[in-house]
């Protein structure tokens, strides 16, 4: 997401969220429940709730952008002005593939290679870069495991979900199904590729990002916040 903040408009700031385990935070405990994650990612935002934002979030993030939006708006009424959910099927719908977070360390990896095309072949060619990366993948996958949906009022904040269109874990029904947790507007953008996307098509999803952001901010001169997870 570096490069993010050169494809949105000037008057929106970017700010990503650092979770727990990984890079400037790697000495901490990667968290392994979302109501926990939810607890920290809210508490980070709240202080900067003067301002009209928009969440974005792919894959486990689009749980966590979800779960924060309705946390916010539970707690101060703030919802954001747009929920981008990204390369995850609507949260309301059960697993479909059994579980693995607790799988030995090679059918664990080789599985996250399967549904996900997720670990890069350099990063498995190197002992030492893989284990750092090995906690917070399993956390990542237990958080997704351990995710239960409970039933509340729908957002009124439009959602737009981005998906790949060989993603294994995320076919269009299951983006499509986004659609009952707003009662706002709601669109599906497909891109090319599988679960990652984003990373080749980087240009293409800030261009259609950067889009509803213009709007945004046409429609209100005061938006100056996005955050992505």
């Amino acid at each position: 997401y570096r490069t993010w903040a050169g494809f949105v408009p000037e008057t929106v700031e970017v700010r990503s969220v650092q979770l727990p385990g990984r890079e400037s935070r790697l000495r901490e405990a990667c968290l392994t429940a979302m109501p926990a994650l939810v607890d920290d990612v809210t508490a980070a935002i709240r202080p900067l709730l003067d301002r009209p934002f928009a969440l974005f979030g792919h894959s486990l993030g689009a749980l966590l952008a979800f779960e924060t939006a309705r946390r916010l708006a539970s707690v101060s009424g703030a919802e954001p002005a747009h929920l981008f959910a990204s390369g995850r099927r609507a949260p309301h719908l059960p697993a479909r593939s059994p579980p693995l977070a607790d799988l030995e360390p090679g059918a664990f990896l080789e599985e996250i290679r399967r549904r996900y095309d997720g670990v890069p072949r350099e990063i498995l060619d190197e002992p030492d870069l893989l284990a750092l990366l090995l906690p917070a993948l399993r956390a990542d996958i237990k958080l997704i495991e351990s995710y239960r949906y409970e039933v509340a009022a729908p957002l009124e904040c439009p959602i737009t979900v981005y998906g790949g269109v060989d993603d294994l874990e995320a076919r269009d029904d299951e983006l499509s199904a986004w659609r009952v947790h707003t009662r706002g507007a709601f669109a599906v953008r497909m891109f090319p590729g599988s679960h990652f996307f984003i990373r080749s098509l980087s240009a293409a999803v800030t261009a259609d990002l950067s889009g509803v952001l213009r709007r945004l901010v046409a429609d209100d001169p005061s938006f100056v916040e996005a955050r992505h997870d």
